[in-house]
């Protein structure tokens, strides 16, 4: 039995180069076919003339550009959010979210199917854990939202055919917030960002790159020894280690010491700021003495702390600080010189906002 056709999108441009070069051919239609797919959005050998006859029928046997169905779309009152329910082969399913924003067009993306780390205020961590995406599946959630820009842009000016306009958004940052822990499933997210960032392709740029993680010590420091200049958000919630391992089970096999120990190190080895992100929790983690406590924790550190309202789930019971209250935490963050930013609400009214995201099991 002739084997499956391997997905495109779980190969870097360097490894479409040396599957090429083994099929015989040469290195040059390698190049053109990942322009194409990327820089021109083609997906259909049709619409690939300048690429050999006899390389496209090799190629066409050979490789394959599945798409990830679109079971539900939902828009959010706010006019600035989507979000897509999307089919993996398996019959699984994860959550993509658009967003836009002033000069720009952000997806945010999941990295596993359910989640391991159990966060008690997160609907994906209430879930559980179904499988790990492959790097494909990450690549093809964030061409899902290329895809999405480049059609509407098409409209704007009229044309009807494939490829890219003059006219229109683009899709500019990439967030690793979605379904699932980036850190747990750290070769396909490398691979995947590889693929995202390539400069020949959607080139997207490292630093519109967002990974967070709840912190997986392991992947941090391997972060920071590989030298990946994507931008590191640490979830941190809780400044003791009670505190913290109350909201982030995960907390118990990596305590705040040690997590606070990699995080240094990271920031040290990298060169480069750590953003720290605090789901505020009215009455639970919201007080002057929390505020304090962050700010001896972190104190010294380059980070800058997002402050985030909870985002209402059905497992969890909590509620949102309120404005006043979120203003007063950040007021006495600055006096730890930590700059910081309340996190502006998107897509709550259609559960797409900050540990919102879920799907139930096939």
């Amino acid at each position: 039995m002739k084997p499956a056709p391997v997905n495109f999108h779980d190969l870097t441009r360097e490894a479409l180069r040396l599957q090429v070069v083994r099929w015989g051919f040469s290195p040059v239609h390698a190049a053109r076919l990942w322009a194409y797919v990327y820089l021109e959005g083609l997906e259909r050998w049709a619409d690939m003339p300048e690429l050999p006859v006899r390389f496209r029928a090799k190629a066409e046997g050979e490789l394959a550009f599945p798409r990830l169905p679109v079971a539900t779309e939902t828009h959010s009152a706010d006019g600035f959010t989507r979000k897509y329910l999307l089919a993996l082969a398996d019959d699984r399913r994860i959550e993509t979210v658009l967003m836009r924003y002033t000069g720009r067009v952000t997806a945010c993306i999941s990295s596993q199917a359910g989640c391991a780390m159990g966060c008690v205020f997160c609907a994906t961590g209430q879930m559980g854990f179904a499988r790990h995406l492959a790097a494909g599946e990450i690549v093809a959630q964030a061409l899902h939202v290329d895809r999405v820009l480049r059609q509407a842009s098409c409209n704007l000016v009229g044309y009807k055919g494939p490829g890219p306009t003059s006219r229109g958004e683009r899709l500019r940052n990439i967030v690793l917030m979605g379904m699932g822990e980036p850190l747990h499933n750290y070769d396909a997210v490398m691979t995947a960002t590889e693929i995202l960032c390539d400069s020949a392709g959607l080139s997207l740029g490292t630093k519109q790159v967002t990974l967070s993680t709840v912190g997986v010590v392991p992947g941090i420091l391997r972060l920071a020894d590989e030298g990946r200049p994507i931008h590191l958000a640490v979830s941190l919630h809780g400044a003791t280690q009670a505190e913290r391992a109350a909201l982030v089970p995960v907390a118990k096999k990596w305590p705040l010491d040690e997590l606070m120990d990699a995080c240094r190190y990271y920031i040290a080895k990298q060169q480069r700021r750590i953003f720290y992100e605090w789901t505020l929790i009215e009455g639970k983690n919201d007080s002057a003495d929390n505020a304090h406590a962050v700010g001896r924790l972190l104190q010294g550190q380059n980070a800058q702390v997002n402050l985030i309202p909870l985002n209402p789930t059905a497992g969890y019971g909590g509620a949102p600080t309120g404005q006043d209250a979120a203003r007063r935490f950040q007021q006495i963050l600055r006096e730890y010189r930590l700059p910081s930013t309340i996190r502006q609400r998107r897509g709550i009214d259609i559960a797409a906002g900050c540990g919102q995201l879920a799907t139930l099991p096939p």
